[in-house]
């Protein structure tokens, strides 16, 4: 479904709001069409399939387990993650995602990205060239060693650092 990554930025609106629901699983269940219109593909294409179909392969795994790690404590997360869409190109969130409930249980997440700031992304970029840097020669646990180290330099827990850039 998606083509080979490329060079090729794609933007929206700073008005606009792409909107994802997912089971507990990471399976979609709903894509609002801010979404489906950046992705490049169909609403029929999209729900039902795992989230991470749209994963960037520049994107840290450490970012993700973090993320799934947070929200398994039924705590919402930011993050900045950069998504490949269906033609190769990319786009850059910031991202919040919460859990769903329905009678008091999690039933699933909820994802609401904003357009992040060139500022934020400026900063962004380079710790997420560390973290696959140290990812690949070390794995996951060298990844997090690196976001920690960097959060213990900075005084701050992941979350406040993010929402600080």
């Amino acid at each position: 479904m998606y083509s080979t990554p490329k060079n090729n930025e794609k933007k929206f609106n700073e008005d606009e709001l792409l909107v994802t629901k997912t089971n507990l699983k990471g399976t979609i269940t709903y894509a609002n069409q801010a979404f489906i219109n950046i992705i490049g593909s169909s609403e029929d294409e999209l729900i039902g399939k795992p989230h991470n179909v749209i994963r960037h392969p520049e994107m840290p795994k450490i970012i993700f387990k973090l993320l799934w790690e947070t929200l398994k404590e039924n705590t919402e997360i930011h993050a900045y993650v950069k998504n490949l869409c269906v033609d190769g190109s990319y786009y850059w969130v910031m991202a919040n995602v919460t859990p769903s409930y329905l009678n008091g249980s999690v039933v699933g997440y909820h994802s609401a990205r904003r357009v992040p700031t060139k500022e934020s992304i400026s900063v962004i970029e380079p710790l997420y060239k560390k973290l696959l840097s140290a990812e690949r020669s070390g794995g996951v646990n060298a990844s997090q060693k690196v976001l920690d180290d960097l959060l213990k330099e900075k005084g701050m827990e992941y979350d406040e650092f993010i929402l600080s850039i």
